[in-house]
């Protein structure tokens, strides 16, 4: 059986020396430290993570999203049709849904994977369905999502992916989802795992939902955190639980991506919740992620603060499928050429130094 505590053996920090050299060079440079904001962080934390100084510029970003439908969402917790995640999953593929139009106008290719939709394969492209673990997932105020079987083959499947686009020469990852019903089983991971009631953490999804969806949420993460808590100390038992094929696809393929040395940006709540799933195993693992955005979330400000991330943006995009983090990329490009490009002092000739930090100024 795999042990996801394995991964804290195989995930190393980022390079702590060439932070410190990215850091000394940015002491040098003809604007003054500082003057750029979170943008000197951002090129200091990349150049660590590509053992790299200077920088090098993000050439071959990539947009992943795991699909799957939860049974969850029919209770009425979800703002979409329960088993509807395929037609999400079409919106991406014809290129009509956000992250769609932003991942075109990037310039940034995008990858669907199905982990768990309930739909007929015939549906969606082969391409898509084939790294299917089930179909759909079990509805965890009551039973398991999964069985620990498909919890390991789903944690294996992101592994795989991690490790096919790392060997492809992808250099960062934006994480997303495509799902309905997620949030419920994202919500009562990040719970169970930060020690809190369900109403700390339930929000209105990405759909929106009205009061009365929100209390039978609320009842069902409730319901649901009585049977994550008793396996807390196995996060493969607890992803069989309470997760779902996507998300334990999503898990295995933060951790990976970590032990490959793959930067990630993380997207919505779905994220935040794998990705703490992920910290529990590989304490280390988190260095190597970014929160893109706040999305309001409340179950996502919980994990990220667990993990110590500050979010690039705060746009309360709650849409999902990695559209908000997608739209904090610029902010990684514009940090990784900043620091790559800006000249050093010494390097300018015929200006004296005084005279530079002034005009900076």
């Amino acid at each position: 059986m795999l042990n996801l505590d394995d991964f804290s053996d195989l995930i190393e920090r980022p390079d702590s020396g060439t932070r410190r050299d990215a850091e000394e060079r940015r002491e040098r440079l003809v604007v003054p430290p500082g003057a750029l904001g979170r943008l000197d962080e951002l090129g200091e934390w990349l150049a660590a993570a590509q053992g790299s100084v200077p920088v090098k510029a993000v050439r071959q970003p990539r947009v992943v999203l795991f699909a799957g439908d939860h049974g969850v969402a029919g209770l009425g917790v979800s703002g979409r049709p329960a088993g509807g995640a395929y037609r999400l999953v079409r919106d991406v593929l014809e290129g009509v849904s956000p992250v769609a139009v932003l991942a075109r106008r990037a310039g940034v290719p995008v990858r669907v994977v199905d982990a768990g939709l309930d739909c007929d394969p015939d549906l969606l492209p082969e391409e898509v369905v084939r790294h299917r673990v089930r179909r759909g997932s079990g509805r965890i105020d009551i039973e398991d999502a999964q069985s620990a079987e498909e919890a390991e083959r789903a944690v294996r499947l992101g592994m795989a992916i991690a490790d096919e686009e790392a060997d492809s020469g992808t250099d960062l990852i934006v994480l997303g989802d495509l799902s309905v019903g997620g949030t419920t089983p994202a919500s009562t991971l990040i719970a169970a795992l930060c020690g809190t009631d369900a109403s700390v953490v339930t929000g209105r999804g990405g759909a929106g939902i009205d009061d009365l969806a929100w209390m039978r949420k609320c009842a069902a993460i409730r319901d649901a955190l009585r049977r994550a808590r008793p396996v807390l100390g196995d996060q493969l038992a607890l992803l069989a639980a309470v997760g779902g094929a996507d998300l334990a696809a999503m898990t295995g393929f933060l951790l990976q991506s970590a032990v490959r040395r793959m930067p990630v940006v993380l997207d919505g709540v779905v994220s935040a919740a794998c990705a703490l799933v992920g910290q529990r195993a590989a304490f280390r693992a988190p260095d190597w992620w970014l929160a893109g955005q706040l999305s309001g979330e409340p179950g996502q400000v919980k994990a990220l603060d667990r993990m110590a991330l500050t979010p690039l943006l705060d746009q309360g995009v709650t849409v999902g499928e990695g559209a908000g983090a997608l739209l904090a990329l610029p902010l990684v490009q514009a940090a990784a050429a900043l620091a790559a490009e800006l000249p050093e002092r010494e390097s300018v000739e015929g200006v004296p130094d005084k005279d530079r930090q002034s005009a900076a100024g």
